[in-house]
């Protein structure tokens, strides 16, 4: 009862707090807020609409169960979920946060896993996209495209520990589940494929209709949040909040052998993974390995603006948010050890050899890269993408009103 009643005063306070300070600090929080809707308009929207509309039509048309049967033998034995896991881990590695949460939670929805197998799928299967380690950590922030491949590295295999690690999570598979374990043929998938299609009868033009509706109210969420934890984060820096909560870390550092001014972001990128890359990477007093690693950590993590948006996501299910909430400490902490262990046998290596700066990585990942380019193309076209699936969106929901 105490405790109910302290968390109720505690988050009133922070509230009000937060109420009173966007009024005595209006500018600051329109810049922050500003900062979030750039993120969001020209990035996150246009870069993760087309995985989650695509996604929504792959589980209508059946194709997740059919690669869920196909991956049972693989996904199973590592990690103590279905097959259909492999699809969620491949999206959520190519499109980035949260789709990891958005697409366990549907499977979830449509009864192909199970509560706890669903927990052990969200603790590993959200990470940062390819575009945004290379093109906007490494190349944007550290001007190192190098850099880029040991952040990517350890990040992927942060992830893979986790899955392993969180196979343990829970009580053993029921007996359902066991005996699946070994069924695997091309003929049993493509039926399976064809059975959901049926089972599911909407037509391609509602089915699309409905991919495109829920897709956008997702990421209208995930605008939502990016906008208010850069607020906070502003906010938290103008009181002198990140200040204090550094000092804390500054021990943690010290211990070691950290520069104390790696504490202001390391607490930024606890908040919001953009913002602590980025004054990770301006801290000239520390040694690029020691940026590297925090940066690492501060992605495996992946801040508390993308907590509260997986939180949103399974809150709509019974899905437990605190097994995402470990999943992430554990990536953080991996991320990190594995960039200490790689550095010498992977980055030094690259940088040694004698040829010029614009030798294979850097030619894949560094300025003027097909992927830099990307990143810049869709920076440029983001707002219009965005701006015309929005519309998109009004007119779905006018003529459905319409009709009802």
């Amino acid at each position: 009862m105490f405790s109910s009643k302290f968390k109720t005063v505690v988050l009133s306070v922070s509230v009000s707090i937060l109420a009173v300070s966007l009024i005595f600090f209006p500018q600051e929080s329109l810049e922050a807020s500003r900062r979030g809707l750039d993120m969001w308009w020209k990035i996150v929207f246009p870069s993760l609409l087309p995985f989650f509309i695509v996604s929504e039509l792959l589980i209508g048309f059946g194709v997740v169960k059919f690669i869920g049967v196909l991956l049972e033998p693989l996904m199973r034995p590592l990690f103590r979920v279905p097959g259909a896991g492999g699809f969620v881990w491949a999206m959520g590695l190519a499109s980035g946060f949260p789709a990891g949460a958005k697409f366990t939670a549907r499977l979830r929805q449509e009864g192909q896993l199970s509560q706890i197998e669903a927990e052990r799928l969200v603790s590993f299967t959200n990470s940062s996209n390819p575009l945004f380690i290379f093109g906007a950590v490494a190349v944007g922030f550290f001007k190192n495209a190098q850099l880029g491949i040991i952040l990517a590295l350890a990040h992927y295999l942060g992830n893979f520990c986790v899955g392993i690690i969180m196979r343990f999570f829970g009580k053993e598979p029921s007996k359902e589940s066991k005996k699946e374990k070994n069924s695997i043929s091309i003929r049993g998938a493509l039926s399976t494929l064809h059975q959901t299609r049926l089972k599911d009868n909407r037509p391609i033009g509602k089915l699309l209709g409905d991919a495109v509706n829920t897709s956008i109210q997702t990421l209208l969420m995930v605008g939502g949040f990016i906008i208010i934890f850069s607020v906070i984060n502003k906010i938290l820096y103008i009181l002198h909040i990140t200040e204090a909560l550094g000092k804390i870390v500054e021990v943690m550092f010290s211990s070691l052998a950290f520069p104390e001014m790696l504490s202001i972001p390391f607490i930024s990128g606890i908040f919001e993974i953009t913002l602590g890359s980025q004054l990770t990477s301006n801290v000239g007093a520390a040694t690029l390995l020691q940026q590297a690693m925090i940066t690492s950590f501060i992605l495996g993590f992946s801040g508390l603006s993308v907590h509260a948006q997986v939180a949103s996501i399974l809150a709509q299910t019974d899905i437990r948010y605190k097994p995402f909430f470990i999943g992430r400490i554990l990536q953080g902490i991996f991320a990190s050890l594995f960039t200490l262990l790689f550095w010498k046998p992977v980055y030094t290596r690259l940088n040694n050899k004698e040829q010029p700066a614009d030798v294979l990585p850097v030619g894949f990942f560094g300025e003027g890269s097909w992927s830099h380019d990307i990143y810049q193309k869709m920076i440029e076209l983001g707002p219009l993408i965005t701006l015309s699936f929005l519309i998109l969106y009004v007119c779905i929901l006018f003529f459905r009103l319409k009709k009802t």
